[in-house]
């Protein structure tokens, strides 16, 4: 069998778990030379992988790998993982630019240490990945620079929760903007990747409260991996400049099987940020019990609602959300405020707690839905029904605790 990528040389940033890690996995398979360039040589506490046991990996799959200590903010690091690579391998015929910080927090609520954490890691690595490893791409017979970020959609709703980690992924995108243009006459091809959906990784897990909801409502990183198969086989001289969906790339190249990718093929699949060109029809995605909510609303009956809900915040429904959660909520008798406290002794009650770590703003009569069920909060928020301040990953992993809140609730009743 044909194998397209036998002896080729990838250095693959951020490989040592994860999406990286998988498409290291995917190529070693064809025999590739993969560099695993990442940080993690001890284990982390709470990640699994470290470059070595990826390298294991890589060589039990057919591949050769070379574990490289990068820290890609390190311009000394970086140079020495390509001179390290062109000494074992002889060159180097692909780049995957995957490492990335994130900080999915405020304007407010981001401490400039973790700003700078995000462009040095997001922006700053990518450019200085590529402009190591270019010299040696324009030697390479096919050259690919594969960038993990996403298509460049200059929508307010990408930027306003979450301003600086969208300024710092959208570097990593205007890098393929211009480099695919700047080294057009050299064949080097420069594309970007990203999913459709969220892929379930161990940074996912944390990011969301290690939530089996939000793994059930996620896809596999091998679709990432089999994506990125698919764009760096491609003719360098002709795929160029490109922003690819991941399972956009895979149906042009004929898959019509994505349950595959799924880890519960029946499950709602949660959309990932920055996608392009989609409406999320809100109206759609309201289930009958929104119209039973409405009706239970009438008066402001809240009380009602906090007895109902107060005592059903249980250690197995919170999980490892702790925060505090202040209700904006928009009504025809004008503006009530609300909270849910989940730091200490779990509470529901009117008013706003200082110092909440998310607020979130929408309307009265869409409140209890959104705790019930009848409305999806990922929906509400990229439908724009929803707006969010503060800590978006504490406000993701609020919609997990809500997710496992109305499955007990609906399995008691």
């Amino acid at each position: 069998m044909y194998r397209k990528f036998a002896g080729k040389t990838v250095v693959i940033t951020g490989a040592s778990r994860g999406i990286g890690k998988e498409i290291g996995l995917k190529l070693a398979k064809d025999g590739a030379n993969v560099v695993i360039a990442a940080k993690t040589a001890d284990p982390h506490p709470k990640l699994p992988g470290t470059i070595y046991t990826a390298a294991e990996e890589i060589e039990a799959a057919g591949g050769k790998a070379l574990p490289c200590i990068v820290d890609v903010r390190d311009e000394t690091s970086v140079e020495k993982c390509v001179e390290d690579t062109v000494r074992k391998f002889g060159g180097i015929d692909i780049l995957v630019n995957n490492a990335s910080a994130i900080s999915l927090t405020g304007t407010l609520e981001t401490p400039m240490k973790r700003y700078d954490l995000m462009h040095q890691i997001n922006t700053r690595g990518t450019f200085l990945m590529s402009q190591k490893c270019i010299p040696y791409l324009k030697q390479a017979k096919n050259a690919h620079i594969l960038n993990l970020s996403p298509p460049l959609v200059m929508e307010s709703q990408w930027f306003a929760s979450h301003v600086a980690y969208t300024m710092a992924k959208y570097g990593m995108s205007m890098c393929v903007l211009g480099m695919s243009e700047e080294f057009k006459p050299s064949n080097i091809a420069v594309n970007a990747l990203w999913p459709r959906t969220l892929i379930w990784t161990a940074a996912a897990s944390m990011l969301t409260g290690h939530s089996d909801e939000g793994k059930r409502s996620s896809r596999k990183p091998e679709i990432m991996a089999d994506a990125a198969y698919a764009i760096l086989s491609r003719n360098s001289r002709e795929c160029t400049g490109n922003f690819f969906i991941d399972d956009e790339v895979l149906k042009s190249e004929g898959v019509t099987d994505f349950d595959k990718y799924a880890y519960d093929p029946r499950a709602e699949l949660t959309p990932d940020f920055f996608l392009p060109g989609i409406e999320y029809n809100f109206a759609n995605n309201i289930s009958p019990a929104r119209q039973k909510s409405k009706e239970s609303l009438k008066g402001n009956n809240y009380e009602q609602i906090f007895a109902e809900f107060k005592d059903q915040f249980t250690p197995d429904v919170i999980g490892e959300t702790k925060a505090v959660f202040n209700f904006i909520l928009a009504g025809k008798t004008g503006e009530h405020e609300l909270h849910i406290d989940l730091k200490g002794e779990p509470n529901i009650g009117k008013g706003k707690v200082p110092g909440a770590e998310v607020t979130f703003e929408l309307n009265e009569s869409d409140f209890l839905p959104l705790l019930t069920g009848g409305i999806s909060p990922t929906v509400a928020f990229m439908s724009k029904k929803l707006k969010i301040r503060g800590d978006m990953a504490k406000a993701i992993q609020l919609e997990g605790v809500l997710k496992r809140f109305n499955k007990k609730r609906n399995a008691r009743n």
